[in-house]
């Protein structure tokens, strides 16, 4: 690799040749400050924050956009770069929605703490503003123009890793604004409410619609038995919004808020992650004794399934019928434990807390009900149960440690793990190859189909077969390998595909933080996932007794007509831009 000398504000590093300027600073400690930069994926120089002086260069360069070359003498904290960053970000200020106290994004703002770091304590160009109506149609994003200052990092994301091209730049010149094509609410888009562009939105533009005031709502209802249920990412996520090390597991302390909060039962998501790979796994079996449809697709994921409905209709009999482990979680609520309880459907309340956007979307979804009754009620994103907490002066980091309600709270280790890209796949293995095998094998982690990369596969020898797998996180890898199996360039028999990249550890509804430094937060999120997962006494889905019970008194055996009935479901092909009604 050729290396070229480069010497920013007195210091000389060594750095590749296809370094830009703000790489290199990097190198050699420098924070110049950013806005619109997403590595990768979005640097086109559009805020101008991070413009530099470089020797023998006429004017100011945006340094994450400026390539390095040999022997470069680069300044950038003189007095003409301090006032050209100042100068731009006043400019932004100025068009920009500056109700800071009621922002979403209020103290977690980069607009905000690039303000005060800049010293920017008043505006000069104050003028007419347009004021734009607020996209609040989609069941699952809220899209705020007012606050939007033109980074197109939501863009970037929504194109070039996701694929989807729900948002894009419109209009011209002071009227410029991101936004679905032909005027169109998100609603009416392609967007499939992953939530992505939350995640790297730097400021209050785009974020979650709000479930927390019809939760409020359900749990100071008396008639109500409202149920909460916690999604496997959530545990090594939520403590980050109090100050806690990323990758903390805090799973006892978040049943402890939660039953703190009023909820009447708090059950464990992880428990209908096994009883999805019962329902799952013996799915992938019948398919492959019976000539059913191959690759058999997974089907936990509502922004794959959405992306899959929009842009892959042919592949829609590959997905597997079973309902993402939350629905399934919800039906059973206001049927086995309902019965079990003595509860009338109907007053019961189910309250999902999760790491993913979509899931709002999710059960809005017609299927996602049973006797007209909705498996779901209410879906708060990570961030959303930790505003709730803090609202309720709960001290969350004090709080003891407590367990989950019976019997939907009893969880193996592969329940856990489909928090991570290629969890599903893996904890699905531990289970076939059990059943497969007739035996319990020794074997429990298939480190094979682990790692963060965008697009995996593997061959797992399961009794003398070859079971070929491949698993995909981001719906734009999952084109990519969708692609290839429409052109016949690779098989598989079995297939996971989470919406988000990273799984639902990186979901649309996780704690926001610099976008550029996501990698360790990924990271992090995941090690602490599988730390989750080997801590359990019971590693396997098809081992744990809660689930053999429920199989027993209940729904007799995997893929029974009760089964079916209740945790099953089907999809279907969505225009990408349904008709404005």
């Amino acid at each position: 690799m050729d290396k070229v000398r480069v010497t920013i504000d007195g210091i000389t590093v060594e750095v590749p040749s296809h370094y830009t300027v703000l790489e290199a600073a990097k190198e050699a400690g420098i924070d110049i400050p950013t806005l619109c930069y997403l590595k990768e994926i979005n640097q086109i120089g559009a805020c101008r924050i991070c413009v530099v002086e470089i020797e023998g260069v006429r004017n100011l360069q945006t340094s994450c956009t400026y390539p390095v070359f040999d022997g470069m003498k680069v300044y950038t904290n003189t007095p003409k770069v301090r006032e050209a960053r100042k100068l731009n970000l006043e400019l932004i200020l100025s068009n920009h929605d500056r109700s800071c106290l009621t922002c979403i994004r209020n103290t977690n703002c980069e607009l905000q703490s690039l303000s005060k770091k800049l010293g920017v304590n008043e505006i000069r160009f104050e003028g007419e503003n347009i004021k734009y109506s607020i996209d609040n149609a989609s069941p699952a994003i809220v899209r705020d123009p007012n606050k939007c200052v033109l980074c197109r990092r939501c863009v970037a994301v929504c194109s070039e890793v996701q694929n989807v091209f729900a948002i894009g730049m419109v209009n011209r010149g002071f009227k410029t604004m991101v936004a679905p094509s032909f005027g169109r609410s998100l609603k009416d888009s392609p967007c499939i409410s992953c939530g992505q562009c939350i995640e790297v939105c730097p400021v209050g533009a785009i974020y979650e619609k709000d479930h927390t005031k019809r939760v409020y709502e359900a749990l100071a209802d008396e008639k109500k038995y409202v149920v909460a249920q916690t999604a496997p990412a959530v545990r090594v996520a939520l403590g980050e919004e109090f100050g806690m090390p990323i990758g903390s597991i805090v799973t006892g302390k978040m049943v402890a808020a939660l039953k703190r909060m009023g909820f009447d039962a708090v059950f464990d998501t992880d428990f209908a992650a096994d009883l999805t790979i019962m329902e799952e796994g013996s799915e992938l079996l019948e398919r492959l004794k019976n000539g059913g449809k191959l690759p058999m697709i997974t089907s936990c994921s509502p922004g794959w399934i959405a992306f899959c409905e929009k842009y892959y209709p042919e592949f829609i009999d590959n997905l597997s019928t079973c309902k993402s482990p939350h629905m399934m979680m919800g039906a059973l609520v206001k049927s086995y434990y309902a019965e079990k309880e003595g509860l009338n459907p109907e007053d019961i309340y189910v309250v999902s807390i999760m790491p993913c956007t979509a899931k709002k979307l999710e059960i809005e979804r017609p299927e996602m009900q049973h006797n007209g009754i909705k498996d779901v009620d209410a879906v708060l994103t990570t961030r959303e149960l930790a505003r709730m907490i803090k609202e309720m002066g709960i001290d969350f980091v004090n709080l003891p440690d407590e367990e989950y309600d019976e019997p939907l709270g009893m969880s193996t280790g592969a329940g856990v793990i489909f928090g991570a890209t290629g969890g599903v796949m893996e904890a699905a293995l531990r289970t076939v190859a059990d059943i497969v095998e007739g035996r319990e094998l020794d074997k429990v982690d298939f480190e094979e189909v682990r790692g963060l990369e965008g697009v995996r596969e593997a061959t797992i020898k399961i009794d003398g077969m070859d079971i070929k797998v491949a698993i995909a996180n981001g719906t734009g890898n999952a084109k990519k390998l969708l692609d290839k199996i429409k052109a016949g360039e690779v098989e598989y028999h079995f297939i996971e595909v989470m919406g988000c990249p990273g799984g639902c550890i990186m979901g649309g509804g996780q704690p926001i933080h610099n976008p550029n430094e996501m990698g360790k937060v990924k990271e992090l999120r995941a090690k602490a996932i599988y730390e989750a997962d080997k801590s359990l006494p019971i590693r396997k889905s098809h081992k744990n007794p809660a689930i053999q019970k429920l199989y027993e008194e209940f729904l007799g055996s995997p893929l029974s007509e009760k089964s079916h009935h209740l945790l099953h479901t089907h999809y279907s092909k969505k225009e990408l831009y349904p008709l404005v009604r």
